[in-house]
C-alpha cells in the first residue's frame, strides 16, 4: 500500500511538473509574440558608444537609412505632383497645454519635446510656405486661448510659443475648434484653411456637442489634422475623417517630430476646392527714412502700393484695402511646389566601371562602391546621397539642369 502512494505521489509531481513547463513554454512563447516587433527591427543594433563622451548614439548607417526612408517618402509626393495643392494656407497650430503634458513618458517631459518640435515646425512651414499665415492656439483649463493672430513671423510665433509653455488643466477639442473655426471662416476662397492638432491629453472637456462643432467645421471647409503624443482619440479621429484631414499616433520622440514635420509642404486641395481663381496681389515697397531724421508714429515699414497704408512684415493683407501684398521672392520660393525636381533613379556600376572612381557632380568628393549613389534622368549626372537629399529638399533644382536651361 505505502508503494502504491508513493508511486502515485510521484506519478502527480512529474504532472504539475508537466503543467508548470507548459506555462513556462506559454509565457515565453507570448513574451517572444511581444518582442517580435523588435526582433525583426533589431534597434540595439543601431546603437554604438561614443568615444568621446561614452554615451551611445545612432550610427551612421541607421542615419543613412532613416534619411533614405525620408527620401522615399518625398519621390512619391513628387510623383503625384499632377495634385492641385494649395499655395497660400491659412493654419492653426493647436498645442495641447492641460495637465497631460506634463508626463514624463518623453525625456525630459511631454511639454519640452512638443514645445521643441512645434517650434521647429514653425520655422519650416515659412520655409515651405512663404506666402502662407500661421497663427497658434493653446488649449489649458479647459478654454482655447489665441495666443497669437494668422500672421508671416516665424520667430514671433516662436517667441510666443516658448513663452506660454505652462501646462495645467483639461484639454478642450470643441472650444480650441470653435474659436480656429471662427477666424477661418472669413479667409478668403483661394486660401487653405488647415487646423493641425498636436494632442497629448486622451480626454476632452467640452460645454456641449463637440459633434456639432464638428459638423459646422465640415461646414467651413477647414482641414483638422491631429498628431497624438500618447495614444489614438476616438473623436480626433473622427474629426480628421469627417474633415479630410490626418491622423498620427507617436511611438517616440523622433517619431513624434516626423509626423508634425510632414504638414509642412503643402497638402494636396480636396475635389471641390480645386477651382482656379485670380488672386490680386501687391507689392509693397519699403519705405526708405533718412538716418539724421527723428521717425516718429510712421507705421510700419512698407507702403501699400493701393492705399499707401503702412504695414510692418511680408506676406500680409493690407489693414486698409484689404490687398494681399508679398514679395517677389516670396512668390519665387513658392514655384518648386508646382514643379518639383523629379526623383533621381538609383545608379548602379557595371563591371567596366566598379573599378573606377566615381566623382559626385554637386560636391566633386568621391563616391566608394559601397557608398548609394543616383543618377538625374534628365542631364545623366551623378550625385551621393546628401547631395541628392539637398537638391530635393532645400535647393528644389538640378543644378546641372539649370545650368543647361540657362545657356
Amino acid at each position: 500500500m505505502a508503494s502504491v502512494e508513493a508511486a502515485y505521489g510521484a506519478e502527480g509531481a512529474n504532472g504539475d511538473d508537466d503543467d508548470d513547463d507548459v506555462d513556462a513554454e506559454d509565457a515565453q512563447r507570448a513574451l517572444r509574440a511581444w518582442e517580435k516587433k523588435y526582433q525583426s527591427e533589431r534597434a540595439w543594433e543601431d546603437l554604438e558608444e561614443d568615444p568621446v563622451t561614452g554615451r551611445l548614439r545612432v550610427t551612421s548607417e541607421a542615419q543613412t537609412a532613416k534619411a533614405r526612408e525620408r527620401r522615399a517618402k518625398m519621390a512619391a509626393l513628387a510623383t503625384s505632383a499632377g495634385a492641385a495643392k494649395g499655395m497660400i494656407r491659412f493654419t492653426y497650430v493647436v498645442v495641447d497645454l492641460s495637465r497631460a503634458a506634463n508626463e514624463e513618458d518623453f525625456r525630459p517631459n511631454r511639454l519640452s519635446v512638443v514645445g521643441q518640435c512645434a517650434t521647429s515646425f514653425i520655422r519650416e512651414y515659412f520655409n515651405q510656405n512663404p506666402l502662407s499665415q500661421l497663427g497658434i492656439i493653446v488649449a489649458r483649463n479647459g478654454v482655447a486661448e489665441r495666443l497669437t493672430e494668422l500672421s508671416g513671423s516665424p520667430e514671433a510665433h516662436a517667441a510666443a510659443l516658448r513663452n506660454a509653455l505652462d501646462a495645467s488643466g483639461d484639454f478642450s477639442l470643441q472650444n480650441t475648434l470653435n474659436v480656429a473655426r471662427t477666424s477661418l471662416k472669413s479667409i478668403p476662397s483661394y486660401g487653405s484653411r488647415e487646423v493641425i492638432y498636436i494632442v497629448s491629453s486622451l480626454s476632452t472637456c467640452d460645454p456641449g456637442n463637440v459633434w456639432t462643432e464638428i459638423a459646422a467645421t465640415k461646414a467651413a471647409k477647414v482641414r483638422v489634422s491631429v498628431v497624438a503624443v500618447a495614444a489614438e482619440l476616438h473623436v480626433s479621429r473622427r474629426l480628421t475623417e469627417e474633415t479630410g484631414g490626418t491622423y498620427g499616433v507617436s511611438l517616440n520622440a523622433d517619431h513624434l517630430d516626423d509626423l508634425i514635420m510632414a504638414h509642412a509642404p503643402p497638402p494636396p486641395l480636396a475635389e471641390d476646392a480645386t477651382k482656379s481663381s485670380l488672386v490680386q496681389m501687391g507689392f509693397p515697397q519699403k519705405k526708405h527714412v533718412s538716418k539724421d531724421a527723428l521717425v516718429v508714429g510712421t507705421g510700419g515699414e512698407y507702403v501699400c502700393p493701393r492705399c499707401s497704408g503702412r504695414i510692418d512684415e511680408l506676406p500680409s493683407q493690407c489693414a486698409v484695402c484689404r490687398l494681399t501684398l508679398v514679395s517677389s521672392p516670396h512668390l519665387a520660393r513658392s514655384y518648386h511646389h508646382l514643379f518639383p525636381v523629379a526623383p533621381f533613379k538609383e545608379y548602379t556600376r557595371d563591371e567596366a566601371s566598379a573599378k573606377e572612381v566615381l566623382e559626385c557632380k554637386a560636391c566633386l568628393a568621391a563616391i566608394k562602391q559601397t557608398d548609394p549613389a543616383s543618377e538625374c534622368e534628365q542631364c545623366s549626372n551623378v550625385f551621393c546621397f546628401a547631395c541628392d537629399c539637398y537638391i530635393h529638399e532645400k535647393l528644389h533644382n538640378c543644378p546641372h539642369c539649370t545650368c543647361a536651361r540657362e545657356n
